[in-house]
């Protein structure tokens, strides 16, 4: 039914005129290229929920990229908890795709990439998308590069992995609490404490059962890898550490004392609790995000130093199939979404006047941010009704060609640059395991944390008691199997870097 409405409807995106390839207020509409008479459709798995709006968005998107390139898009979102399975199943059975969402935590980049499922893209890059090439920051490119290949276009946002603490600023400013102090777990205890003596139906600590904890370390297969700082680069378990160890202990002295949710290890996130403080992954500006998710006013602090690692500057990509039948189009249409304003707004945004409408920005604002790279004459005001169309801003494509909102700073995205320029990268940056040798070892991982984890990480039981029976069911399923190879692996990495150093110094 879906697919016949989808063919009705590009039938009817075809006859769409030129007036929905105007541009207006913001950007000018770029020079017309010559394209064949047939467009090439590419099907394009993204991650997230299906909007009501989606295919009226689809059918301005194809009427544009027909015109501009010759290629329309078959658009198939799928929604976050089933995505990771339906990919897999995807793949694994040759169905046909060709521009699909990969990252760190969703259809792994290394992953699939590691299976020969996508289509390296070095070449194609050079002749088709030379404006990604020049848009996007080196380190993303670094990230994407798998033994010399790249495989995947990534979506240029923030680069560092940023955990925050997420305070609901009522309550920071009824008890003038100092927010911007408070950056470890301990730290919070005495205002947890104040919340939960003074305002009984808060949840002083809101956690939810996909919670994890501050981690000081690059998890590099869960739950093994290199600490934050560590030069020494030896691997460890996670569950080892005293760092970890500490922080559970915390989190569940919290838990007794009655300042952590009771049912956090199986809870969902439930936007209409009351609660004082919880956590989330962060990037400059996030609190507005937030604020307008939560539907009242946040305020944020940095919980560690931002940290760059192979995950955090693959936190979003599109991959393209080695089976993909148009690949230059393919990549092609990834160079337009990328640098081309009015298309990169209207996937981002939805359409123009149903969706959002585009705000003058006042010339004192514009005058404040003279010289600055990413600034535009307008900021995006949403409309009612935008909650028909909202997609995840990073799942199509990169960010620092959208519209802020209305709400926003103009030079938001050039403070991410600045943000992205001064993360620290890890000392794994750069590094990637290959499991192939220990793949029996780790499949058995994830089950056993999705066990044990939930429980652990809120607080809900005690870690003296939990962390030695987790660290022996890891250590029935071969993790130190996996610690001696990540180490030999990162051993012989180290050298051929340093091999490569004392290369550039020649």
């Amino acid at each position: 039914m879906k697919d016949s409405r989808k063919r009705r409807r590009r039938l009817a995106a075809a006859a769409l005129t030129a007036l929905f390839l105007s541009l207006t207020g913001c950007v000018k509409p770029q020079q017309e290229t010559a394209v064949q008479s047939e467009p090439v459709e590419l099907v394009w798995y993204q991650i997230g929920a299906e909007q009501p709006d989606g295919e009226l968005v689809e059918e301005r998107v194809n009427a544009y990229t027909k015109e501009k390139i010759g290629v329309t898009v078959d658009i198939r979102p799928i929604n976050f908890n089933d995505y990771n399975s339906r990919m897999r199943s995807i793949i694994n059975t040759g169905t046909q795709w060709d521009l699909a969402f990969s990252s760190s935590w969703a259809n792994d980049y290394l992953e699939i990439a590691q299976k020969g499922a996508l289509l390296p893209l070095n070449d194609l890059l050079s002749e088709y998308g030379t404006g990604l090439l020049e848009e996007i920051d080196d380190r993303f490119w670094k990230a994407a590069t798998i033994n010399g290949e790249i495989y995947g276009v990534p979506s240029q946002k923030e680069i560092g992995n940023m955990p925050m603490w997420v305070f609901t600023k009522e309550y920071v400013d009824k008890y003038n609490i100092p927010y911007q102090d408070i950056h470890t777990l301990e730290d919070l205890e005495p205002w947890l404490k104040l919340i939960a003596e003074k305002e009984p139906d808060v949840v002083p600590l809101y956690l939810t059962s996909d919670f994890s904890a501050p981690t000081y370390m690059d998890k590099i297969i869960d739950p093994v890898g290199i600490e934050y700082g560590d030069e020494t680069l030896t691997v460890k378990n996670v569950f080892e550490t005293e760092r970890m160890r500490e922080t559970l202990r915390t989190l569940h002295r919290y838990f007794q004392a009655g300042y952590i949710n009771p049912d956090a290890a199986v809870a969902r996130d439930d936007k209409t609790v009351k609660r004082f403080v919880t956590k989330g992954d962060g990037q400059p500006y996030a609190e507005t995000v937030w604020s307008n998710s939560l539907g009242y006013e946040v305020v944020a602090s940095q919980i560690m130093e931002t940290q760059v690692t192979n995950a955090s500057a693959r936190g979003a990509l599109t991959v393209i199939s080695r089976d993909c039948k148009n690949p230059e189009k393919a990549v092609e249409f990834l160079n337009l979404v990328n640098t081309d304003l009015y298309l990169r707004n209207l996937l981002n945004y939805g359409i123009e006047g149903v969706h959002y409408t585009k705000v003058a920005v006042e010339p004192k604002e514009m005058e404040s941010c003279r010289g600055k790279r990413y600034i535009y004459g307008c900021k995006a005001r949403l409309l009612e009704g935008s909650e028909r169309y909202s997609v995840s801003y990073y799942v199509q494509g990169g960010l620092f060609s959208t519209w802020v909102l209305e709400t926003d700073p103009l030079d938001k995205w050039d403070t991410f640059v600045t943000y992205n320029d001064n993360s620290v990268e890890a000392p794994t940056f750069g590094f990637d395991f290959d499991a192939s040798a220990v793949q029996t070892q780790i499949s058995n991982f994830r089950i056993i944390l999705d066990e044990y984890g939930p429980a652990l990480y809120t607080g809900s039981v005690d870690p003296d008691v939990y962390v030695p029976r987790l660290i022996e069911k890891l250590e029935e399923n071969g993790i130190q199997d996996v610690i001696d190879e990540m180490q030999r692996q990162i051993d012989s990495w180290r050298e051929s870097s340093k091999g490569t150093d004392r290369k550039k110094e020649g």
